[in-house]
């Protein structure tokens, strides 16, 4: 599947639903485990979970597979893992705390700059 569709088709969900602060990271220079994190607030316990459900309905429909959905019981953060995308969808207060934007907002590694061959010196 296109990353590009299914983080078309995810973010779509989350608007969808009014989920806001939706921020979306590639993160494929931080781990091999996933292309992109998708972070997105919701007001209430009863809104993360009609998010939860969006996100995963429309990425079916997009012709991805769901492969797990964590914290649905208590709804205050709750993770859907899409394989190449991960969905966090996160009350404001539980959001600030765990502050992810700060672990996957990271800049990509520049390539150490080559220094110009030192000429021998005469013997």
């Amino acid at each position: 599947m296109d990353i590009r569709k299914l983080q078309k088709a995810v973010v779509a969900a989350l608007e969808d639903v009014k989920g806001h602060d939706i921020q979306v990271f590639d993160v494929r220079h931080l781990t091999s485990l996933f292309d992109r994190v998708v972070i997105a607030s919701a007001d209430s316990v009863r809104q993360t979970k009609a998010l939860a459900r969006n996100v995963q309905d429309k990425a079916r429909e997009a012709g991805a597979r769901v492969y797990g959905l964590e914290g649905e019981d208590n709804g205050e953060w709750i993770l859907v893992d899409l394989g190449d995308i991960v969905v966090h969808l996160m009350q404001p207060a539980v959001r600030a705390h765990y502050n992810l934007e700060e672990l996957w907002d990271q800049p990509k590694p520049r390539a150490p700059r080559k220094r110009p061959a030192r000429a021998a010196a005469p013997a």
